[in-house]
């Protein structure tokens, strides 16, 4: 979690700007932790870094300095925090302070041996203020600064080799007033290239106003930067050449662009990123072509499995791809949880091939699991949205969502266009293996092609249940669905929970009277996902003779169904339609009812929706 912005510029012309790119940057990743926030300012003739830091939002933050002017700067380093170690205080708050204030660190992470060198330096003296393992980094950071003579790099270095854990730190020192020192081990650091200025963030939303030209860091790397300069060493000490990329989004993507919230932004984002997701994707002739996809077509017909990897709304789609995928390649596929799958001795071989999915690409849980399936010889395939993140270096596949940033914590659009991603793989194995005839594969892209347009027909219509959300007033919400559905109302649930904090529950329709109708009872709100008639119709009319089952007990039906299927109609209390669609890609439309009715629901009960209690948008944290 945890948000971390460094920025060095001109050492002849201190001024108030090193402040206010932090704050920039630190606004932009708000959504990595809101427990609170600091900032660390460093300039030629101050004899100490110049601290702020508040508990709560950015904004008590940046009330502090404009209440207390801080002096102009020629570097600085801010943070915004998800709370590990110590509760959301001022004085847990990052940067931390240590050399007599002279030296200040942020961080991104856990460290694990925090204790035994917490003893260490209580028996060399060191009064620790603060609850966290941070300060620890620090102080050990500030001794290893006076081992190495005053050399600012070489200390980072040797602190990061005794840490153990995941981490990134960021450090300013007094005597270096130009200069910010990163490192990284399994947590996130990007550095952007300015001009006469350079910058670090948690990832490039912290600098994309200021320049989309950007460095990757790889695993075990310290980078240096100062305006004009950035030398990038791993723990060793010796130098590496960073990966240079280029950030495809702009920072009005970032904005709320005059909505209420990022979420409800993101989700009338969702029609182009399920666009922006099939772009380019063909050839000439009309084939499929993956671009990133850099394993050999031949060991793709070797595949004899598939595993999913993902957590949360991540796996959800990883339970929509199980469906595509196995029936338009007739491969079995495996949905695991990220973090469940490396404890439980997975049999994976080297005709497995592991897909896993994460909007960031920094998700500790699923690299973890990526590591260990590439340790046992499969290959990995990642789907991610974040360019120059960690997953997608450590995979011998990608595939790019291209949904711009998603800022609102609980995701809308990235489900969306990871959806559309495990189709597009779905179709180019279909494709490779021959399971599809050409014909076959077109006709299914047309399809998907289409898709967009039709998302955005039920954002229109997404009035009425909005209306709904807002006379709500249950304290619990249930969801049905069966097939595609299945997965759909496990999100619907998920999205409520994160929203709203009221409990809500998704169920596979078919388990209802295997034990969940016991919950039923008069005014029970529950959602009901309506498979097409035009599909399996078995699947249709035993949906409707569920809904008639819950009615019957008293529960009030709130039913997503296709236009034209008026057999729903006798049996719903609310009848949320959506235009028709192959069954298969119908989870893209089904879903957008049920993430307006949580931000709706949230909204109406004076919540957060972009920022809801105890979460963060990237768990960087095992």
């Amino acid at each position: 979690m945890c948000g971390i912005v460094g920025y060095a510029g001109p050492l002849q012309s201190p001024s108030e700007r090193p402040l206010e790119v932090v704050l920039e940057g630190l606004r932009r990743l708000e959504y990595r932790g809101y427990d609170s926030a600091g900032v660390a300012l460093v300039a030629p003739g101050l004899d100490t870094v110049a601290l702020a830091k508040k508990a709560g939002k950015l904004a008590n933050l940046v009330e502090e300095t404009q209440s207390r002017r801080l002096p102009d700067a020629t570097a600085g380093i801010g943070h915004t925090r998800w709370a590990t170690h110590g509760g959301p205080t001022d004085v847990n708050a990052h940067p931390h302070v240590s050399d007599e204030g002279r030296l200040a660190v942020i961080h991104n992470g856990i460290v694990e041996n925090f204790a035994a060198l917490r003893d260490e330096l209580l028996a060399d003296g060191v009064a620790f203020l603060s609850e966290t393992d941070t300060e620890v980094a620090g102080q050990l950071l500030a001794k290893e600064y006076r081992r190495a003579e005053g050399d600012l790099a070489a200390a980072v270095r040797a602190t990061a080799q005794r840490l153990e854990g995941t981490f990134t730190l960021l450090a300013v020192h007094a005597d270096h007033p130009g200069v910010v020192v990163g490192a990284r081990h399994d947590s996130p650091l990007v550095v952007g290239l300015g001009d006469g200025e350079n910058f670090l963030g948690s990832d490039v939303a912290a600098f994309v106003s200021h320049t989309r030209s950007a460095l990757e860091l790889g695993q075990d790397e310290v980078v240096v930067i100062t305006p004009d300069t950035v030398t990038v060493t791993d723990f060793a000490g010796t130098v590496v050449e960073p990966r240079a990329f280029t950030v495809d989004w702009d920072a009005s993507s970032a904005e709320k662009g005059g909505f209420k919230t990022f979420m409800d932004k993101e989700i009338h984002d969702q029609p182009q990123a399920v666009a922006d997701t099939l772009l380019g994707r063909t050839d000439a002739a009309g084939r499929l072509q993956l671009d990133e996809l850099r394993i050999d077509e031949s060991v793709l017909r070797t595949i004899d499995k598939i595993v999913v990897i993902a957590c949360g709304t991540a796996a959800y789609a990883g339970h929509v791809a199980k469906y595509a995928i196995e029936h338009w390649c007739r491969i079995p596929v495996e949905v695991e949880l990220a973090h469940e799958f490396r404890y439980r001795d997975p049999v994976v071989t080297e005709k497995t091939l592991v897909v896993a999915i994460t909007q960031s690409g920094e998700t500790m849980d699923t690299l973890m699991a990526v590591r260990h399936a590439r340790e046992q010889g499969a290959k990995v395939l990642s789907i991610v949205n974040t360019h120059g993140s960690t997953i997608p270096r450590e995979s011998d596949a990608v595939l790019y969502t291209h949904a711009g940033p998603e800022i609102a914590v609980a995701s809308t659009k990235a489900f969306l266009a990871q959806i559309t991603a495990t189709y597009l793989l779905g179709l180019y194995l279909a494709q490779v293996r021959g399971n599809k005839f050409p014909d076959e594969i077109a006709e299914v892209l047309t399809d998907l092609r289409a898709m967009p347009a039709k998302i955005q027909t039920v954002i229109d219509r997404g009035d009425r249940v909005r209306m709904i959300a807002r006379w709500m007033d249950s304290k619990s919400v249930l969801f049905l669905g069966r097939h595609v559905g299945f997965p759909v109302a496990l999100e619907g649930a998920l999205k409520l929970k994160e929203l709203a904090y009221i409990h809500a529950e998704g169920f596979a329709a078919g388990e209802l009277k295997h034990g969940p109708i016991a919950l039923v009872e008069a005014g029970q709100p529950v959602f009901v996902i309506v498979p097409s008639p035009r599909g399996r119709h078995s699947l249709h009319s035993k949906v409707i003779s569920n809904i008639q089952e819950i009615r019957a007990r008293g529960a009030r039906t709130l039913v997503i169904a296709e236009d034209g299927d008026d057999a729903v109609t006798p049996y719903a209390d609310e009848v949320f339609r959506v235009p028709e669609a192959p069954t298969l890609l119908s989870p893209l439309l089904s879903v957008v009812p049920l993430q307006i009715f949580a931000c709706e629901l949230a909204t109406a009960r004076g919540l957060d929706v972009d920022q809801p209690r105890n979460l963060a948008k990237s768990v960087t944290v095992e």
